[in-house]
């Protein structure tokens, strides 16, 4: 039995529950509580941060990323055909590489918007209560609101260093509304999932902030179920694949090929994904460059001094970045450098590089949607996840 330390508050506790519950592995729920965090999270993995996952083995599994690598390792050395038709990680490159775009921007950048909707819009008291939970677990509403404003300060606190300012608070409302959900509603209108009629890593990343966040609290499930229907049929889908199962089950009394949901044939990648891409690399990407390169710079200013130049900070300064629904309608703002997404950038680019020969067909759609010269990027200064901490190779 698996143990998932987290809280339905969290953002990414939401990515991995629902992923251990698609992939049909035991485990219980257990709540973050201050009392967890100081008697198991911080001993066990050296770090504040959820969720962690304890296996039966007595490991501590933290960021999603790679306990999801850890599963998918596991059920590629087993021989239980059911196990192995539960993979999220597509064996095609184009598809492979496609699900790995969108699980970086789920996990890092749709953040802005998923902060943005919690913090700055009406979801009180609902959220303090939340965060009061975490404080208080057994006391009344009152009580773990009361407690849970104390707390909850101090991750609204995190919204400026996210460029989230009253400069760029309309773009990102425009963007969301306009660009995300839009396009994503348009998607899931004849897609189950991004890629086929099963979920991929690029789902789990992108349920993370349009579940824990901009589907469960109050003003912006307002919105999603307004502006996009389909969107919060897919988090449904997400966070019910029993629901699934049962409907497979059904079809394979049928003798209906649907009883072994796959993703789409011939590495297709679905034409109604390409404006999200083409966003994607236009406004993300630009970030993720400019973050190695800073990361470079940090080590040459920090060479001198052993300890900071082995353990790097989760920021290291600030940059420019863009944000809006089009190349014309954005607007520019500042943001700190966030040190781990390029340990998230390295994990795309070591997909692409893993592909011996990228078919014509991948090359004109990178270059379609503008990601073919991010593709060629070299990282000058690798970095790499030992205890939990980010660290130069």
């Amino acid at each position: 039995m698996y143990i998932l330390y987290g809280s339905e508050v969290s953002l990414y506790t939401g990515k991995i529950r629902a992923y251990l519950n698609y992939k049909q592995l035991p485990f219980t729920e257990v709540l973050s509580t201050v009392s967890v965090y100081k008697k198991i999270i911080r001993p066990k993995t050296g770090i504040t941060f959820i969720p962690v996952v304890k296996t039966p083995s007595d490991e501590y599994l933290q960021d999603t990323a790679r306990i999801i690598d850890y599963f998918e390792a596991q059920a590629n050395t087993q021989a239980d055909t059911n196990t192995n038709n539960l993979s999220v990680v597509p064996a095609t490159p184009a598809q492979h590489l496609v699900s790995e775009l969108f699980a970086l921007w789920g996990d890092e950048w749709l953040v802005i918007p998923a902060m943005h909707y919690r913090w700055n819009k009406d979801n009180f008291p609902f959220i303090y209560e939340e965060f009061g939970q975490v404080v208080t677990p057994k006391a009344p509403k009152f009580v773990k609101a009361y407690f849970g404003k104390k707390l909850a300060k101090k991750f609204q606190g995190f919204v400026p260093l996210l460029g989230i300012t009253e400069k760029s608070i309309p773009y990102i409302e425009d963007w969301y509304e306009n660009t995300v959900l839009h396009y994503l509603n348009e998607h899931f209108a004849t897609h189950k999932y991004l890629l086929g009629d099963k979920p991929c890593t690029g789902d789990f990343g992108l349920l993370g902030p349009l579940y824990a966040h901009l589907y469960r609290d109050p003003a912006p499930k307002k919105l999603m179920d307004k502006l996009a229907p389909n969107v919060a049929a897919w988090v449904k889908r997400m966070n019910n694949p029993s629901a699934e199962k049962e409907t497979s089950a059904a079809a394979s009394n049928d003798n209906n090929p649907a009883s072994n949901p796959t993703f789409l044939e011939n590495d297709e990648i679905p034409s109604t994904l390409l404006r999200l891409l083409k966003n994607m690399f236009a406004q993300q990407w630009p970030v993720l460059k400019n973050t190695s390169e800073a990361l470079s710079h940090w080590r040459e200013e920090n060479a001198s001094n052993e300890n900071t130049s082995r353990f790097i900070p989760r920021t290291i300064g600030h940059h420019t970045f863009k944000i809006g629904r089009s190349e014309t309608e954005n607007v520019e703002e500042q943001r700190f450098v966030f040190s781990f997404h390029q340990y998230k950038l390295q994990r795309v680019l070591d997909v692409f590089n893993s592909i011996e020969q990228p078919s014509l067909e991948l090359m004109s759609l990178l270059d379609e949607v503008g990601g073919l010269e991010y593709m060629q990027l070299q990282v000058k200064d690798r970095v790499v996840i030992e205890r939990n901490r980010l660290v130069f190779e």
